[in-house]
C-alpha cells in the first residue's frame, strides 16, 4: 500500500454516500479500509438502474461502484454476539472508525463512543448525520435531496424562485464526506500530539450551510435573501451562460479590466453609463446579456471560445459527461482509473481529485500519487481473510494500540 496514509486502518461502518465517500478518500491516500456491511449489503448495491450484469449473472450497481474503491468488504450482523465480537477486535486494531447511523443507533448496538474509546483510546471516530447529533431535529433521517432543500441550496438553484432545483449530484452527501475526511486528518494530527483519539462529527445540514459562501453573508451581513436566478452570477457581470450561433458559452469577467478587454475584442460600442462598473453591470444585467448575445450570435462556439481566449477572457463550453471523460485534459489529470473488478472484469472509474508530489532540492518533482487502485469489492469478498487476520496474534503480543 502506498500513499501518505499507508499503515492506517479505517473501519467503514457507513452506507449510502457521505460516509463511504469519506472512507474512499482515506483509501485513495493509502489507508487500508475495511467496509463492514450488513448481510444485505450497503443500500447502494440496490440503487439503480443503471446496473451492470457480469458474464456470470452477477449484477452490480454503478452507484455503489462510484464510492467504494480501495476497500475490502466483510459482512457482520451486529445484533449477533459473535459478529459484534469481530467488530470489537477490528476496533482494537483500527486507527479510524466511520459511521453514519442515526444518532444513538450505534450506542444501541453496543458500540457507543465510551465503549469504542475503552476498546481503543487512540481511535478517531467520524460520525456523519443528516441534521446534526443534537438539537431539536437530530433524530431526522438524512437524505441528500431533503438536506439540499432544508439547508437552502435548492432555493438558490434553478431558473427562478418559482422553480427550485436540486444540484445534479448529491452534493450534500459529497460535502459531508469531504468535511468528514478533513476532520479525520485533523484528529489524527491531534493524536500525534496527545496520544488519544477523539470523535469528529459533521452532517449534511452543516456541510451545505458551510458551503453557502457569499450567499450566506449576503443574508447574515447585508440582510438580502439570495434567490435562484439561473445561470448568471448574482454579484458579478458579465458572468454566466450566453447564447451564440452554435450553442452556448460561459464567460467570467471578474473585474473592470476584463470587461474592457471584452469590449475591445468585439468592438462593443456601448454607452459607458449602464456598464461602467461591476455594480452597474449587475444592476443592468438583462440589457447587458441581450447586448452580448447579439454580438455572440455572429460566432460558432469554437470560434467564439478562441476569440475570448485571445482576449484573455475566462470562458468555456458546457460539456456532457461523455465529453468530459473523453477530454484529454481530464485524462491528463489522472481522473480515470482502470481496475479489474472481481465479477465485471476491467472497468473504468472516476479518480481521486488529489495528486501528491515530492520535490527535491533542485525543484524536480516526482509524483507520489497512489496509482494501485483496488476495485470496489463484491459483498463479503474479504470476510474470511479479515477473520483469519484477526485470529493472528499481534506482533509482540498485547493490544494493537
Amino acid at each position: 500500500m502506498t500513499g501518505p496514509l499507508a499503515g492506517l486502518l479505517v473501519i467503514d461502518l457507513s452506507r449510502a454516500l457521505a460516509g463511504p465517500q469519506a472512507a474512499m478518500m482515506l483509501g485513495d491516500l493509502g489507508a487500508r479500509v475495511i467496509k463492514v456491511e450488513s448481510p444485505a449489503g450497503d443500500d447502494t448495491r440496490s440503487w439503480g438502474p443503471p446496473f451492470v450484469r457480469a458474464d456470470d449473472g452477477t449484477v452490480e450497481s454503478t452507484y455503489f461502484l462510484s464510492c467504494n474503491r480501495n476497500k475490502e468488504s466483510i459482512t457482520l450482523d451486529l445484533k449477533r454476539d459473535e459478529d459484534a465480537a469481530v467488530l470489537a477486535r477490528l476496533v482494537e486494531r483500527a486507527d479510524v472508525l466511520l459511521e453514519n447511523y442515526r444518532p444513538g443507533t450505534l450506542r444501541r448496538l453496543g458500540f457507543g463512543s465510551d465503549r469504542l474509546m475503552r476498546l481503543n483510546p487512540r481511535l478517531v471516530v467520524l460520525s456523519i448525520s443528516g441534521f446534526g447529533h443534537d438539537g431539536p431535529e437530530a433524530d431526522r433521517a438524512g437524505y441528500d435531496q431533503i438536506a439540499q432543500g432544508e439547508a437552502g441550496l435548492m432555493s438558490l438553484t434553478g431558473a427562478d424562485p418559482d422553480h427550485p432545483q436540486r444540484v445534479g449530484v448529491p452534493i450534500g452527501d459529497l460535502l459531508a464526506g469531504m468535511n468528514g475526511a478533513f476532520g479525520v486528518l485533523a484528529a489524527l494530527r491531534e493524536r500525534d500530539r496527545t496520544g488519544r483519539g477523539q470523535v469528529v462529527r459533521t452532517s449534511l445540514l452543516a456541510s451545505v450551510v458551510a458551503a453557502h459562501a457569499f450567499q450566506g453573508t449576503r443574508w447574515t451581513v447585508a440582510g438580502e435573501v439570495g434567490r435562484a436566478q439561473g445561470n448568471h452570477h448574482p454579484s458579478i457581470a458579465p458572468y454566466g451562460l450566453f447564447r451564440c450561433a452554435g450553442g452556448r458559452v460561459q464567460i467570467a469577467c471578474g473585474n473592470d479590466a476584463m470587461w474592457g478587454r471584452l469590449r475591445a475584442a468585439f468592438s462593443i460600442e456601448a454607452d459607458d453609463a449602464p456598464f461602467a462598473t461591476n455594480s452597474d453591470r449587475v444592476a443592468n444585467r438583462d440589457s447587458l446579456t441581450d447586448l452580448l448575445e447579439i454580438v455572440f450570435a455572429q460566432y460558432e462556439t469554437s470560434d467564439l471560445l478562441e476569440r475570448l481566449a485571445e482576449a484573455g477572457i475566462p470562458a468555456g463550453r458546457v460539456r456532457g459527461l461523455d465529453e468530459v471523460y473523453d477530454w484529454e485534459q481530464t485524462r491528463s489529470q489522472k481522473l480515470l482509473l482502470d481496475v479489474e473488478h472481481r465479477s465485471l472484469g476491467k472497468i473504468t472509474l472516476p479518480g481521486s481529485a488529489l495528486r501528491t508530489f515530492s520535490v527535491d532540492a533542485a525543484g524536480a518533482e516526482t509524483e507520489t500519487t497512489r496509482v494501485d487502485a483496488d476495485p470496489p469489492p463484491v459483498l463479503d469478498a474479504d470476510g474470511d481473510a479479515v477473520r483469519a487476520w484477526l485470529a493472528e496474534p499481534l506482533p509482540g503480543g498485547g493490544r494493537a494500540w
